[in-house]
């Protein structure tokens, strides 16, 4: 499938203050760490994403989110294969987002490998592990 369609953080904001949706795909406790600070943000962690994918909407610009941009690339490959043509991947996660300057609630303290696991394989974004 070549309509893959990716996105820096910087486009990203400029294309959710022109009405895109940002779906945060992170788990829970790393959104109560650091949140993407813009108006309606739809949290639907990755481990969910498969129960509730319906509950975004196929019709809207949608631009998925995560902390590196590794489970937002699985997820926007899983809903461009679900019909969702307008879906695309912010390739560098929130930690591109505070790296650009865009606003954030919180702080964000932790660098994890970003992959799946949501950090709870032990490995680190400096060691360049990674378990997906």
């Amino acid at each position: 499938m070549n309509n893959f369609k990716e996105i820096d953080s910087t486009r990203a904001f400029e294309l959710i203050r022109n009405g895109a949706l940002l779906v945060d795909v992170r788990e829970p406790d790393e959104v109560a760490e650091a949140s993407f600070d813009v108006e309606g943000v739809m949290l639907v962690p990755f481990s969910t994403v498969e129960a509730r994918f319906s509950e975004i909407p196929v019709d809207r610009d949608v631009i998925i989110g995560c902390k590196v941009g590794e489970r937002s690339q699985m997820v926007t490959f899983f809903l461009m294969n679900h019909g969702y043509e307008k879906a695309v991947n912010m390739q560098d996660g929130i930690v591109g987002w505070v790296e650009n300057g865009l606003p954030i609630k919180g702080e964000l303290k932790s660098k994890t490998c970003g992959c799946c696991c949501g950090g709870s394989a032990g490995h680190s974004e400096k060691s360049g592990g990674s378990c997906c």
